[in-house]
């Protein structure tokens, strides 16, 4: 069953495979094999303003060669307007079927002395993608044919301001967005009160985990990544030696009930994310 068909009637599982670094896709496309159980795979558009493969081209590359779905994301930062529409009748035309659309790490933090474009932001886009699927371009014009795109969103459960994270869940929603792929959570309480108000909505939520692979990885995470918080209670419990991977069967079992899905934050392990998907399916069949 498609990825499309599944979001809302049955739970799914997707994961990451980040940006594709040079030339080298045969790599990605092995490990993507490796993975037992998932629904699709996020790629990533050049991540903090690095150079990585083309995202889309990337995505079509991967789903010919090993029939697993591919979401690419697919950033406000590097295209303009007539670009990005370009763009979006060539990835549909590679067979495309997803995108999650982002507003891109802004240029500044990479190598390079780029420009960040930002003709739209991430809600706009995804109503732009929605045109397309109606077959309009970005003035309401028809054009041969239309898209069949299935739109991504992200969402922050452990946003300092939840509200206003709510509140721009709520734009993407009327921009039509079909789900919502979360950043990693920690905590089950706030998972629980921002999963309450976001059910409001109607639209499948695949919530975000992110094993820890040590305490300095948490402490990494407390330090440097915004929106994402890993509680003392969970420092305390590692620092007496429980694993990131006890960490995140505890939250799932804590949270499976109330979610679609799982977009999991494997960071290139493997063996750990199988092993988070085949615990859940496990907990789904009692």
């Amino acid at each position: 069953m498609l990825l499309k068909d599944k979001l809302g009637k049955s739970f799914v599982f997707t994961t990451e495979l980040g940006g594709i670094n040079g030339t080298d896709i045969e790599k990605s496309i092995a490990k993507v094999r490796e993975y037992a159980g998932l629904d699709a795979i996020n790629i990533h558009d050049c991540p903090n303003a690095r150079l990585r493969m083309n995202s889309v081209m990337a995505a079509a590359v991967i789903n010919r060669a090993t029939g697993m779905e591919t979401i690419p994301h697919f950033t406000c930062r590097d295209r303009s307007l007539l670009g990005t529409q370009a763009d979006l009748l060539g990835a549909h035309a590679l067979g495309i079927r997803y995108l999650l659309p982002t507003t891109g790490d802004n240029p500044q933090h990479g190598p390079y002395k780029s420009s960040g474009v930002y003709d739209y932001n991430s809600a706009e886009l995804i109503a732009l993608i929605k045109n397309f699927n109606a077959g309009q371009d970005a003035n309401g014009q028809a054009f041969q044919g239309q898209t069949q795109f299935t739109v991504a969103a992200t969402a922050t459960p452990a946003a300092a301001n939840l509200a206003a994270e709510i509140a721009n869940m709520q734009k993407k929603v009327n921009a039509d967005a079909d789900f919502f792929q979360t950043q990693p959570v920690y905590d089950a309480a706030q998972a629980g009160v921002f999963l309450a108000q976001a059910k409001v909505f109607g639209k499948p939520v695949l919530l975000g985990l992110m094993p820890l692979k040590s305490l300095k990885m948490a402490d990494f995470v407390n330090k440097n990544v915004a929106g994402v918080t890993v509680p003392p209670t969970i420092l305390a419990a590692m620092e007496q030696g429980k694993t990131g991977f006890e960490v995140a069967c505890e939250l799932i079992s804590q949270v499976y009930r109330q979610v679609d899905g799982l977009h999991i934050f494997g960071m290139g392990d493997v063996a750990v994310t199988n092993r988070l998907v085949a615990y859940t399916k496990e907990l789904l069949s009692r």
